[in-house]
């Protein structure tokens, strides 16, 4: 943060997003399609100087948010409100980019650094074709699923592990230990959705993570196998990665209060 402390607002957003046509969160040179620069755009143009937003987490390209959040410093000469900050952002973002809500945070908020965890959901269609109106949300299997096999598997993942059998960066080299707090699988009508909650996930984690459960689910992969994946700690140990457009960042969530509007400084 280049503003100075006792002058700066420390504002938090929950947003959402379609991200089917951007190229991932983080801002990059040679793109203006990233979520991260279209919220950086609007706000630096409310500001009159740059602002840099600082995301929760890094969603890849194609993948969605239900409940991403970010929080950004802007001069303490701009004076309206958290809410008419988020109605102001709204105004001018894409329709497929939303701010859901805005306050005023501590000053030592981190969206990242004061994250407790986080939930990613995972939507797979096992029916013949999936609607019209959500083919760009699901992956479409159309296929039937194993769903005892592959809680028996999601079973042996939950805890702290080392992942790197699930990690899409190869050239990683920092620790690679997670801890997974809950892997739930779960019908909605011809949907199956799988639910991950844990303390942080590593590159395209999670779509390795479905891709291999989905093979037990297929009955290609045995369910014992998950344990033997994690011992090796080899990325070609695991199962595919599953597509971009059935994932989401469903919610993240953080210890009691440090969403309270910021006190006196």
């Amino acid at each position: 943060m280049k503003l100075s402390e006792k002058t700066a607002r420390n504002i938090a957003v929950c947003l959402e997003y379609d991200g089917s046509r951007y190229r991932g969160w983080q801002k990059q040179g040679n793109t203006e399609m990233t979520i991260q620069g279209k919220l950086e755009a609007v706000l630096s143009r409310m500001a009159g100087e740059p602002v840099e937003v600082h995301g929760s987490g890094r969603t890849d390209e194609g993948v969605h948010a239900r409940g991403q959040v970010a929080n950004f410093w802007l001069p303490g000469r701009i004076q309206e409100k958290a809410e008419e900050i988020g109605s102001y952002m709204n105004r001018y973002l894409p329709e497929d980019i939303r701010i859901v809500k805005a306050w005023e945070a501590a000053p030592r908020f981190h969206s990242r650094l004061s994250a407790a965890g986080k939930t990613y959901a995972y939507y797979v269609e096992t029916g013949e074709k999936a609607g019209v109106f959500e083919r760009k949300y699901v992956y479409q299997l159309g296929r039937r699923l194993d769903l005892e096999a592959m809680r028996k598997a999601a079973a042996l993942l939950e805890g702290e592990h080392d992942f790197k059998s699930f990690c899409g960066n190869k050239r990683m080299k920092k620790s690679t230990v997670r801890r997974l707090d809950r892997i739930e699988i779960r019908e909605e009508g011809s949907r199956i959705v799988l639910a991950y909650t844990g303390n942080g996930f590593l590159y395209q984690m999670v779509r390795i993570l479905t891709g291999t459960l989905l093979e037990v689910g297929l009955g290609t992969r045995a369910w014992e196998s998950m344990e033997e994946i994690l011992s090796a700690r080899d990325r070609q140990a695991a199962g595919w990665t599953a597509p971009p457009e059935g994932l989401f960042l469903a919610e993240v969530q953080y210890p009691k209060n440090i969403e309270a509007r910021a006190a006196e400084r």
